[in-house]
């Protein structure tokens, strides 16, 4: 399953990596969950979540890696109760002044887990990750 989520703001493409590098933009990314730092090496910051969902509460770890080209890739540790594999990565390609932000992600789940069950909620995962992004960047640019 690959989903994809792309948006303008107004704030230069430095600016942009700029502030998603920070710990607090990274936590921000899950607004639905208490999210913590957990360990930071090198170009690697790994978070950990605590959510509910379905009427269970949860724990979940992200590696974010931040790449030379200012890009992060981010790669979900799967317990193997629903994914089997979930990665993706947040880009930043300059628009005029302006930058263009995709958040794309991708992942495979377990063989007893229908991906129509699970893309809804994904998707929107992949939207609430979206808009706290924007209103950071936004809150950079004004």
């Amino acid at each position: 399953m690959k989903l994809e989520r792309r948006f303008d703001v107004a704030c230069p493409r430095d600016t942009a990596v700029e502030v998603v590098a920070h710990e607090d933009t990274l936590v921000g990314l899950f607004p639905d969950s208490q999210t913590e730092v957990v360990e930071k090496q090198g170009d690697r910051i790994t978070t950990r979540s605590h959510y509910r969902a379905l009427g269970r509460e949860g724990e979940v770890t992200f590696h974010f890696d931040f790449l030379m080209d200012g890009n992060v890739r981010f790669e979900k540790v799967c317990d193997g109760n629903v994914w089997r594999e979930l990665r993706g990565e947040v880009s930043f390609d300059e628009r005029g002044t302006g930058t263009r932000v995709a958040i794309q992600m991708e992942g495979r789940t377990k063989a007893l887990v229908p991906e129509f069950a699970i893309k809804g909620p994904m998707q929107d995962q992949i939207e609430a990750m979206a808009d706290a992004l924007r209103e950071r960047l936004e809150a950079a640019s004004a």
